[in-house]
């Protein structure tokens, strides 16, 4: 079956098993991945073609890092990063995601006319709700326990999966009262956020099931430690197999969209199990 999503000036379409990829450009110093390689704008734009040419049907910026122990950046130095970088990209015809978790730098981005508002914390500060209903924005909602700086101090739950899920049916409440439709939204669970291993991995295989909220699932677990834990690769830039055979496994599982650094080898391992699955 195909199900849209309505995001700014596009509405995409997904379908089991041929989720919609998402490239990954961060323009800061510190990220977990790629931190300092495209924190200028040309180098910014330039891998952003890229990922384009390589298969990528979104674009998602950010200007904050949001790895563990990661520090915070005033939204006015956030916004500078990423402001010449979202201009140019406007002009692309691509749809173009901001991530980011400050009010100031989600209004900004939705006047400049950014088509997604992807916050890692679920809209919860103040105003951050009132910009996304007053825009046409599509959304991603997040779940993160605790914040970048301390979310990985040993997290815990009573049940990670129920825990989430709650936690992501009651944002999505919260957002259609004021007038956000589900069509605008995606979910994600948040892997790493404030999760153990085994507590990714629960959430990884409950995917069906968060799928079932009304809102499509966004999946991202690319080069993040979970996959460092389950392959023993220590070094991000060669967690490329681990993290495409997980996205690979969450298209099969129902993920609307995967959020990845390598587009080319998700876009050819999928075309590959997709075929395969028919």
């Amino acid at each position: 079956m195909v199900r849209t999503w309505k995001a700014g000036r596009f509405e995409l379409t997904y379908t089991h098993g041929k989720p919609l990829i998402m490239g990954i450009v961060n323009v800061t110093p510190d990220s977990f991945s790629d931190g300092g390689r495209y924190n200028q704008t040309s180098l910014a734009i330039e891998h952003a073609r890229k990922l384009v040419e390589q298969g990528a049907q979104i674009l998602d910026i950010g200007g904050e890092s949001t790895r563990p122990g990661a520090k915070g950046v005033d939204a006015d130095d956030e916004w500078k990063r990423v402001e010449d970088v979202l201009k140019e990209l406007m002009g692309w015809n691509v749809p173009l995601s901001i991530d980011t978790m400050k009010t100031k730098v989600m209004a900004r981005a939705v006047d400049l006319g950014v088509d997604i508002l992807n916050d890692v914390n679920g809209f919860r500060e103040t105003g951050a709700e009132a910009v996304l209903a007053q825009s046409n924005a599509g959304a991603v909602v997040m779940h993160m326990q605790g914040e970048p700086r301390t979310m990985q101090n040993s997290p815990e739950y009573g049940n990670v999966v129920s825990d989430v899920e709650a936690f992501l049916n009651k944002r999505l409440v919260a957002l259609e009262q004021l007038g956000v439709n589900a069509s605008r939204i995606l979910v994600d669970p948040g892997f790493g956020f404030g999760k153990t291993l085994q507590h990714n991995v629960d959430l990884m295989k409950a995917t069906p099931l968060f799928s079932t909220l009304g809102a499509g699932v966004l999946v991202g677990v690319s080069r993040k430690r979970m996959i460092a834990e389950l392959t023993g690769q220590t070094d991000p830039g060669l967690r490329t197999a681990g993290s495409v055979a997980a996205a690979t496994y969450a298209a099969q599982h129902g993920a609307a969209v995967l959020r990845v650094h390598d587009v080319r080898e998700t876009v050819e391992a999928l075309k590959v199990a997709f075929a395969l699955n028919q």
